[in-house]
């Protein structure tokens, strides 16, 4: 057997857990290293500090680490482009360059190269200024979609119920009002309305390959009610990817942005996540992409692992090679949820330091708790951020996997803990 090899996993949430959890099970695998990793991640890799926001740091933390694969999970070190000073040494990185992750960081971007490739989407103009919005406005139907360019860690996107709404969600974001800082450019986007999915492809470069599929949860209360979350759940089944919609989706979206990023000289290089809207249209349901990550998405992630049955490694493998349309994806048949256990007052204001009971070791391989937001303090486990723990459970059916994720998810407890008792409603018939 060739070298057993070490892996470097960069983030600190549960989509990070989910991956190192998945490369830890790898026989090809020696040590799973995870920066800055949290309170779960410990128990399967090995967490060393690093600031995921100071490039120089990362970059410094590879090389002392000498990883024979790294892989990053977050957007921010996408933006930075740890990629291009990763691979500038000679490193194998798993994730796009920084030209290439300009698909998620933005939307301009994203919009104006679906045009250019032909890939459909909801109609759009981008403004640069408040004076450019307001003659733009009454060209759309309320609701309006406003989206500010750039990473907003999911803050960047109003859905406004009229066009005087639609102007004062641009204002508080040109102002720097909604940011926290001036956004540079405004996307105004029309509404759509259908049943969301999201794909995941693996991109060597040059081939776009299927993964999954998975349906996210993002609203904080149930029935999707209340405002937008980072993911409140997700679950992936067979039935949400049929063979006819898997080919399509990877022919007409995933390889049209494979090649359009190479003809543009911006070769795209690992996990390509679309955001597809299924829109009714003339008595027809068309597939429209919402938006793109340049990454694996969160809480997606967890469930997508749970169903994988491929060895990760040969994944990340197949991108960084080009060996993409060589890789044979298998996923387990049946279906697996994910769903968030959040902190009280999230996604608004909300604190730390609560003490988490009933995380002793899972035995079964049919449920796992993925960690998204804690830290071990004192032999505890204690929350550490809004998302928490993303409860995550395997079964034959949609229903199976719910019962064995909820009944795990009943025997943990923190102060405030708040989650959602109707993952996959949609899928249940409502």
């Amino acid at each position: 057997m060739s070298k057993r090899l070490k892996v470097l996993v960069l983030g600190a949430g549960g989509r990070e857990h989910a991956l190192c959890w998945a490369a830890a099970k790898s026989p090809r695998v020696a040590e799973v290293v995870c920066a800055p990793g949290n309170g779960g991640i410990a128990q399967v890799a090995r967490c060393v500090a690093v600031d995921g926001s100071d490039l120089d740091a990362m970059v410094a933390l590879v090389q002392a680490e000498a990883p024979d694969l790294t892989v990053v999970g977050p957007e921010v070190p996408l933006a930075l482009g740890l990629v291009d000073k990763l691979e500038g040494l000679g490193l194998r990185v798993f994730g796009p360059t920084r030209a290439a992750a300009e698909l998620e960081t933005s939307k301009a971007f994203a919009k104006e190269f679906m045009q250019r490739n032909g890939i459909p989407t909801a109609a759009y103009t981008i403004c640069d200024s408040l004076d450019a919005v307001k003659p733009e406005l009454p060209k759309f139907s309320a609701p309006v979609v406003v989206k500010a360019d750039g990473l907003a860690a999911g803050k960047g996107v109003v859905i406004a119920a009229t066009l005087d709404e639609a102007e004062e969600a641009a204002a508080a974001m040109f102002s720097g009002e909604l940011l926290g800082e001036p956004a540079r450019r405004v996307v105004l986007e029309e509404f759509l309305e259908g049943e969301e999915l999201s794909f995941f492809a693996v991109c060597d470069g040059k081939h776009a390959i299927a993964l999954a599929a998975a349906q996210d949860h993002k609203r904080i209360g149930e029935g999707d009610s209340g405002p937008n979350t980072g993911g409140m759940g997700a679950y992936s089944t067979d039935a949400l990817l049929p063979d006819s919609l898997r080919h399509w989706l990877t022919a007409n979206v995933a390889q049209k942005v494979v090649d359009g990023m190479a003809a543009e000289g911006r070769p795209f290089k690992g996990m390509l996540f679309v955001g597809i809207m299924m829109v009714p249209r003339d008595g027809a349901i068309v597939p429209m992409v919402l938006e793109f990550n340049t990454r694996f998405g969160d809480p997606e992630t967890q469930a997508l692992m749970m169903r994988l049955e491929s060895d990760v490694i040969d994944v990340f493998d197949a991108a960084i090679d080009g060996t993409a349309n060589k890789l044979k994806v298998t996923m387990k048949a049946g279906a697996s949820v994910c769903v968030i256990a959040a902190s009280a007052g999230y996604p608004g204001k909300y604190s730390d330091g609560k003490a988490i009971s009933g995380l002793e070791a899972d035995t079964k391989n049919e449920v796992m708790v993925f960690h998204s937001g804690t830290a071990a303090r004192e032999g505890a486990i204690m929350t550490a951020g809004g998302r928490v723990l993303g409860v995550t459970a395997v079964g034959d059916d949609l229903r199976k996997a719910l019962e064995r994720a909820y009944g795990r998810l009943d025997g943990i407890s923190f102060a405030g803990m708040q989650f959602r008792r109707d993952i996959g409603w949609r899928a249940l018939g409502g």
